[in-house]
């Protein structure tokens, strides 16, 4: 994929300055600011390498890491997706989502860390409890769970997409339970419980003070409010969409890429920067899957970007039922043996290759190692580039008031 001609980096490096002294952000929010700004720059260090046949010299320079940088992401998508070969198996998946009601939005946002993980902790109770009633599939689950907190127009949108086979090991560990062909688990059965079980949980969290209040959610910390907005959000149907099965273990690990280290806003959606203002394409699901475009101020455009930096040391992917247990290999080696597939098990033993220079060929299809000027010499490293001294610093975290999440509207 070519390089795009205009990245969130470039974004951020001619507004950022005045958006950190104008904004109330969060510490982890100026974080990332900062490590977008500095990806693959010359305040990070790098090497230089040379070809050994024609003296072509080319710089590269380091990459930030971080896990919401547009450019960062690939190479541990592809990491990622590798260890992920030994937990499939060779049967139908399904894709399943578990949407936050937009009511629910702005208290989200708030309060990050209890309502996401109130989110991750109910969707698997829910398919983890109707997954094993008889009634249904009378099967452990095993699945795959990621955060989005987004819409395409970068809207706070909290949602969980979950990967799922279609079908879990008896609970008796005797055999392997399919589903229906072409049908998961009931969508209305799985709403109600969803929402019964999140409300009961949010509720607790109320009741044990976990959570904070602020701006137009103020009101809530009233006990009837709160009560309120709890009887609203049980009169009202929620949303679990679960999109039709597609195909094996090659198709799974291609769909897993398009989720698991998705950012926000991807560099290739920017269609321009001009006169304070930034221009972004997006999909209108709504209607017909339409591809669109949309023009923002570039301060509205970093604002609703930085609502999606998710707290520090947070773990948006996770893994649960036969997945997470800790007897994890014994029964998926147990569920491809009453699949008929013990041979097909992928050898565990294999270590990753930690060679960026090889995954990235593997990602790309281009090899760092061919000189790109005469295509014949090989390029070798001949000199480490230091960081420049700034980029040592932690970056500044102080702001104008005190930090506080971003309005979600």
């Amino acid at each position: 994929m070519s390089r795009p001609l205009l990245e969130v980096a470039d974004i951020f490096r001619q507004h950022g300055a005045d958006f950190r002294r104008t904004q109330a952000l969060s510490p982890e929010q100026r974080r990332v600011m900062w490590a977008i700004e500095v990806c693959r720059t010359s305040e990070l260090g790098g090497h230089l390498d040379q070809c050994d046949a024609c003296g072509y010299q080319r710089v590269s320079y380091n990459s930030c890491r971080n896990r919401h940088c547009p450019k960062c992401q690939s190479l541990a998508r592809a990491r990622w997706l590798e260890a992920r070969l030994a937990d499939l198996l060779p049967v139908p998946y399904f894709h399943v989502v578990f949407t936050l009601p937009e009511q629910l939005a702005a208290l989200a946002l708030q309060n990050q860390r209890v309502v996401y993980n109130l989110l991750f902790a109910t969707a698997a109770e829910t398919l983890r409890t109707i997954a094993a009633d008889p009634k249904h599939l009378g099967a452990e689950l095993g699945f795959l769970a990621v955060l989005h907190t987004w819409s395409q127009t970068l809207r706070h949108h909290p949602h969980l997409h979950c990967v799922v086979p279609g079908g879990g090991l008896s609970l008796d560990g005797s055999r392997w339970r399919s589903c229906r062909p072409g049908f998961f688990l009931p969508v209305n059965v799985l709403a109600r419980l969803f929402r019964r079980l999140f409300l009961q949980a949010l509720a607790a969290a109320y009741e044990h003070d976990k959570l904070t209040f602020q701006g137009t959610s103020v009101y809530l910390a009233e006990p009837r409010a709160f009560q309120r907005l709890l009887a609203s959000l049980r009169a009202r149907e929620w949303h679990v969409y679960a999109k039709p099965p597609f195909g094996g273990p090659a198709q799974v690990l291609a769909y897993l890429g398009r989720y698991t280290h998705r950012v926000a806003i991807s560099n290739h959606r920017l269609l321009a920067l001009a006169e304070g203002h930034v221009t972004f394409s997006w999909r209108d699901y709504a209607h017909g899957n339409q591809q669109r475009s949309l023009t923002l101020p570039t301060e509205e455009f970093m604002r609703r970007f930085l609502l999606h930096v998710l707290p520090r040391g947070f773990q948006r992917l996770r893994q649960f039922g036969l997945l997470a247990n800790r007897h994890r290999r014994e029964k998926l080696a147990r569920c491809r043996q009453l699949l008929g597939s013990a041979a097909e098990q992928p050898d565990t033993n294999i270590p990753l290759p930690r060679d960026y220079q090889a995954l990235f060929q593997t990602v790309t299809g281009q090899s760092l190692l061919l000189c790109p000027a005469c295509g014949a010499g090989t390029m070798t490293l001949t000199e480490f580039l230091a960081p420049l001294l700034g980029a040592l610093s932690r970056p500044p975290s102080h702001s104008p008031a005190a930090p506080q999440a971003i309005d979600s509207s």
